[in-house]
């Protein structure tokens, strides 16, 4: 036991001490230049938003978030994401696991398609559907034919919203299912478990903290994505244009003050997804601790 706590103390010392052996005036330097960056590209724009937002005062502050667009916005916002966010879970946890539990022909393939929207631009996502979806589309006689609107319309808002938040939870869950391997699984088959058994009891709250992990980053970008949306969404004022959109418009016509009220919200939306994202890796390194030291 002694011999453990003296390793452990020793690797603690070795993590504290600093990977390189620059001069100070180096490390001072590299470090005001992160921060000065941090500051002027991140956090000023940030509190610049929340000034203009308020700079008419709050009465018309509070008037723009009233405002009827805006509510539709708000809505079809939230309601993009209760659609698109829970699908690409289940999409996510089912990637995860068939690429980290199970080899198969076509592996790399189903991996590489899972990180096709991080290098297509969200605009090509939104012509894409235009081109399945359109009058002009594959689709699109047969959809007039049987009076089923897609395009500008919520369905393709929603559509556009899943393929560009698609790998947000696979590929949170991926590294962990493959770093956790699959002896739990099987000892839990070996033991007469099923296979949802297994998943309910074994692999769910080994990857749970990952999993909600990916789950606010996927609802983040759902909630703020501008580009694929703006494609297909033909910008009806209060019946097809979601928070960024909204702001556009508003900004556009130059109503200042309520673009930057609504782009509060946003904001807001932001600050919220770090505050839960420094939270759930903190409670993911805790969990991380407790098992490594159990084990030992």
């Amino acid at each position: 036991m002694s011999l453990v706590t003296n390793s452990n103390a020793f690797a603690e010392r070795l993590q504290s001490r600093d990977a390189t052996r620059e001069p100070v005036w180096v490390r001072y330097t590299l470090l005001s230049i992160a921060l000065i960056f941090f500051l002027s590209c991140l956090i000023l724009p940030l509190i610049l938003v929340f000034v203009e937002a308020f700079k008419q005062g709050v009465g018309v502050y509070f008037q723009a978030l009233v405002d009827p667009d805006t509510l539709s916005a708000v809505k079809l916002t939230l309601l993009t994401a209760v659609i698109a966010v829970p699908l690409n879970v289940v999409f996510g946890v089912a990637a995860a696991w068939s690429v980290a539990k199970f080899n198969f022909r076509g592996k790399s393939i189903l991996t590489t398609l899972i990180d096709l929207p991080f290098s297509v631009s969200p605009v090509i996502a939104g012509l894409m559907l235009v081109l399945i979806f359109g009058t002009q589309g594959w689709m699109g006689n047969w959809l007039l034919d049987h009076d089923i609107k897609i395009l500008y319309a919520v369905p393709a808002i929603v559509l556009a919203t899943i393929f560009i938040t698609v790998p947000f939870v696979a590929r949170e869950l991926i590294p962990l299912m493959e770093a956790q391997g699959t002896e739990e699984e099987e000892a839990a088959m070996v033991l007469g478990a099923s296979g949802w058994q297994t998943f309910w009891k074994v692999t769910l709250p080994n990857i749970k903290w990952g999993l909600i992990y990916g789950v606010i980053l996927c609802n983040a970008r759902a909630m703020g994505e501008f580009g694929a949306v703006s494609v297909v969404s033909g910008h009806i004022r209060g019946e097809t244009n979601t928070l960024p959109l909204h702001v556009e418009i508003l900004y556009n016509e130059y109503t200042f003050s309520a673009a930057f009220a609504v782009s509060s919200l946003l904001a807001l939306l932001a600050i919220v997804t770090l505050i839960l994202k420094t939270w759930v890796e903190y409670r993911q390194e805790k969990q991380n601790k407790s098992n490594s030291s159990s084990s030992l």
